[in-house]
């Protein structure tokens, strides 16, 4: 449950292909990027959960998990805790979004997303069809995320 990393090293951009992964999430379900068929899939990388930016970042594409779906738009959220913890996570703040668990961090590593001290630094991308990035946001501060409405508004212009 890998990530299939670039063999370049190079962080992905807009335009490269999205590095593809398997990894388990909540619901008891594993998530593989490669098995997306349809729609635009939005990966949010986050650092913890629990904390209290991470949580005001998933409540918020949380409430507008409609308006995603509306967009054709599957939302993943990854960060390095165990489905345990996400499980955890999920309950107290009546999250639907699928979280999942990075836990070796290879496809934080994978995307580029890591800091200088390896963690995560919150990040998000839309990949499109044929696994194509179309949209990266990668923040250099753990404190801001894009907020939902520019979210929305960055997937939508890509499946323009």
């Amino acid at each position: 449950m890998a990530a299939i990393g670039r063999a370049t090293g190079a962080a992905p951009g807009v335009g490269d292909i999205a590095p593809g992964f398997c990894l388990p999430g909540t619901g008891g379900k594993t998530y593989c990027l490669e098995d997306e068929p349809s729609g635009p899939v939005v990966l949010v990388f986050y650092p913890a959960d629990g904390t209290p930016v991470c949580t005001q970042q998933l409540r918020s594409y949380n409430e507008d998990l409609s308006a995603f779906g509306q967009l054709g738009a599957t939302v993943w959220c990854l960060s390095p805790q165990d489905v345990a913890s996400h499980e955890r996570f999920a309950a107290e703040h009546g999250l639907a979004l699928p979280l999942l668990a990075d836990v070796g961090k290879q496809v934080g590593a994978a995307y580029g997303i890591l800091g200088p001290l390896g963690f995560y630094r919150r990040s998000v991308f839309v990949v499109g069809a044929g696994r194509t990035i179309r949209f990266v946001r990668r923040s250099l501060t753990s404190m801001t995320y894009l907020p939902a409405d520019r979210l929305l508004e960055a997937v939508a212009s890509t499946t323009a």
